[in-house]
């Protein structure tokens, strides 16, 4: 007899954000980029390589208790392009957006050129312009072309 294999077996929350089709293997560091450690209050539930028709593979994160607002979403946005927020109020679907990178990011990332003028005393905050090469400091010229979770502040 063919047994036919077990779903999903995380149960689905009250109130809170569901984040879908984050690209498989990156779920923990979209809770790098929210701020969420193992020292934060937040429940959580995170499931990894999970089989996706459109994917392959993807990662999904739940949090209880907590709605992303716009500048949480477009982080993600820079790890995971093709992510979909879910927004969950009584165990019902109430918001459902896609992820959106803004043309430029304003205190999200920070330079890794220690010359910069943005990792000085001087009170600005650094600015990059997302282009196909990767991220442009508007200050230096300095281009990040991977592994840009390390520079998120």
């Amino acid at each position: 007899m063919k047994q036919t294999p077990p779903g999903l077996l995380v149960s689905p929350i009250r109130d809170g954000t569901v984040i879908d089709h984050i690209t498989a293997g990156e779920a923990l560091n979209v809770l790098r980029i929210l701020g969420i450690t193992g020292t934060t209050e937040e429940c959580l539930s995170i499931a990894t390589n999970v089989a996706s028709k459109h994917m392959g593979k993807k990662d999904i994160v739940k949090i209880e208790k907590r709605e992303l607002v716009k500048e949480e979403v477009n982080r993600i946005a820079l790890i995971a392009p093709r992510a979909t927020i879910n927004i969950i109020r009584n165990y019902l679907v109430t918001e459902k957006k896609g992820v959106e990178i803004s043309g430029i990011l304003r205190g999200v990332v920070r330079c890794p050129n220690p010359g910069c003028i943005s990792n000085t005393s001087e009170p600005i905050e650094s600015s990059f312009e997302v282009t196909a090469a990767g991220l442009h400091c508007l200050y230096c010229d300095t281009v990040i072309t991977k592994d840009i979770t390390s520079h998120i502040i």
